[in-house]
């Protein structure tokens, strides 16, 4: 919750613990500790992308992370115009204007975020964020989908946010 270190090296452990031959991931707003760091010593089929990308069989990653002091300078906004023409999957932490955005009351998604992706047109577009938002929508040429696997209260949660724990 607080973004610290233990709680990044925890997650860690799970996450390369999962049985999937390749995991990537981007930070969170939670993710403070790793803002301006790299992560080392990972396994080559693990990747930690920071406004970078990866080629795994052809298929063109880029990832974006979102932290708190970047919302406030507005720097991940520009970060949102760097993004490569040519990529296939677009991994961010904040989700798109009006994408499954909303917790009911605001949306929280990016304007400038969404005018790239519509721009680059990536095949699919993975965020999170937003707990109450989860799920897939086809859109024109991207695929989007909101990841999030907790709820509002942040319990683990199955995809429509039903418990699983």
């Amino acid at each position: 919750m607080a973004g610290t270190e233990e709680e990044a090296i925890g997650f860690l452990e799970w996450f390369l613990d999962l049985p999937h031959p390749y995991k990537i991931l981007v930070a969170g707003n939670h993710d403070d500790c790793l803002k301006g760091e790299t992560i080392e010593g990972l396994p080559d089929n693990c990747h930690y992308l920071d406004c970078s990308g990866v080629t795994i069989h052809g298929v063109r990653f880029y990832g974006i992370p979102l932290f708190m002091e970047d919302v406030m300078d507005g720097s991940l906004e520009s970060k949102y115009e760097e993004i490569p023409s040519e990529i296939d999957v677009l991994i961010t932490h904040q989700p798109p204007l009006g994408i499954m955005d909303g917790d009911g009351t605001y949306g929280y998604g990016s304007a400038k975020l969404l005018a790239r992706v519509l721009d680059v047109c990536p095949r699919v577009h993975l965020f999170g964020h937003i707990h109450n938002a989860t799920g897939i929508r086809a859109g024109k040429y991207t695929a989007f989908s909101n990841g999030s696997v907790v709820n509002e209260y942040y319990k683990v949660c199955k995809y429509g946010n039903r418990l699983i724990f």
